[in-house]
């Protein structure tokens, strides 16, 4: 009997503020919707990191007089840093070969290269890609050096433009949830006001805060079930429409994208986190407005 009564002064609650309701749900589904957002852009970011680190590795090329020695001084040192994982020695002949694999569609600059055009190297693989300063930093000077190439200055540039539009979604969100917050706190605070009559009987015959608190939370919640529900399907059109189509058409298979188990995690999250927002929102409103 208490449930049925809840549940219908709820119903009357949403119909009396449609207008607000409708409201926060929308301002719910877009705050989410980029919040959300954000995470998938994070996690792309970051799968498109791990597989291209994954590939660089740092090229440590020799001077075309190096000696036997230097070649082995050069070698230890790379191998006793606690950054590098292993160490590929890679000799002229190596070189052109893989040379001619990588150009052989440019048949011209294969035919006027020499043999004797390419240096000898070593190619290391570091533990962590982000410490090639560190392991170019320990050799680059040393005799027999000639030069020592790492990560690409354009991905690096193309990374930094990647986390830089992340922080601005998360931004964006955060603006957003603001003001979601800020609806449903004056949408509650007036629908209090409204009803200010019925909460005072109720009190006057004995209910309890909760029972008086309790349509007013569920108002609240139930917008921010449906916002979030909104949110999850602008997610799935995100992924299938940005990331499967979109960022796909751009890079084709050079890089690894995420896949619907991340949209599949971050949805109940999403669902979880547009209820609480909305119920506690409510709940500190009433605290303070909700007096007889």
């Amino acid at each position: 009997m208490r449930a049925r009564f809840v549940l219908s002064e709820m119903a009357i609650g949403l119909r009396r503020n449609l207008s607000m309701t409708i409201a926060v749900v929308l301002t719910v589904a877009i705050s989410l919707t980029g919040l959300g957002g954000a995470w998938l852009v994070h996690k792309q970011v970051n799968t498109m990191k791990d597989y291209w680190f994954d590939k660089i590795q740092v090229s440590v090329f020799l001077t075309k007089d190096v000696t036997q020695p230097e070649r082995d001084a050069i070698r230890t040192e790379l191998q006793q840093l606690p950054q590098v994982e292993q160490v590929y020695y890679e000799s002229k002949e190596q070189a052109y070969e893989r040379f001619k694999v990588q150009f052989k569609d440019v048949p011209s600059l294969v035919n006027n290269t020499s043999k004797d055009a390419l240096p000898e190297s070593y190619r290391v693989k570091l533990k962590d890609p982000q410490k090639y300063a560190i392991v170019a930093s320990a050799v680059q000077n040393m005799p027999g050096v000639d030069e020592v190439q790492g990560r690409s200055k354009a991905l690096e540039n193309f990374f930094r433009f990647l986390n830089g539009l992340q922080r601005i979604v998360l931004i964006g969100a955060a603006l957003a949830l603001l003001a979601t917050v800020l609806l449903i706190f004056n949408t509650v605070r007036l629908a209090a006001f409204s009803r200010r009559r019925e909460t005072g009987i109720m009190r006057l015959v004995g209910a309890s805060d909760l029972y008086i608190q309790a349509p007013f939370v569920l108002e609240g919640a139930f917008a921010g079930l449906v916002g979030a529900g909104i949110a999850v399907l602008g997610l799935i059109g995100f992924k299938a429409v940005m990331i499967d189509h979109g960022v796909k058409q751009v890079f084709g298979n050079i890089v690894r994208y995420i896949g619907w188990g991340v949209v599949l995690q971050t949805i109940p999250v999403v669902l979880v986190i547009g209820v609480l927002l909305a119920a506690i929102t409510s709940m500190a409103t009433l605290q303070r407005y909700l007096r007889v």
